[in-house]
């Protein structure tokens, strides 16, 4: 290849990784409503409806102490696209959300748009935007 053409392909690659890590956002997650500071709050972000709620298939999680009030997670460089994010207030720090009956959450937990919800949450409901240029911050209630 010609010594311009080899110019070109690197501007064109350092272009493309420039463009994706500009427009990558921060996305601000508040849960509010603790009950209290026994454990963690974790928090999965998902961007495939198929594996929402599957927390080892998240696009990104976090993990915070539990606070009484509000406790807010960031997650960093979360590109454009369509988002939902479960939370669970880990009240025995077992990595999991505690089921009653297999079924139904025995620990706090939230989703966004915080939608009311019989039987399991849809990413539908609880999908959300996350776009270029613009950080964003979202608020779970958090229900026990």
């Amino acid at each position: 290849m010609k010594r311009g053409t080899w110019a070109l392909l690197l501007c064109i690659g350092i272009g493309i990784g420039t463009s994706q890590w500009v427009q990558a956002q921060e996305l601000k997650i508040t849960l509010a409503g603790v009950e209290h500071d026994r454990g963690n709050v974790r928090v999965g972000l998902y961007a495939d409806p198929k594996t929402f709620r599957k927390e080892a298939k998240a696009f990104a999680t976090k993990q915070a102490p539990a606070a009484t009030g509000d406790v807010t997670l960031t997650f960093g460089d979360v590109p454009p696209g369509r988002y939902a994010v479960m939370a669970y207030h880990d009240e025995n720090a077992n990595d999991e959300l505690d089921r009653r009956f297999g079924m139904f959450p025995a620990e706090g937990y939230g989703l966004s748009n915080n939608p009311k919800v019989m039987g399991p949450p849809a990413f539908d409901d609880s999908a959300f935007d996350v776009v270029a240029e613009q950080n964003t911050t979202i608020i779970i209630d958090m229900r026990y």
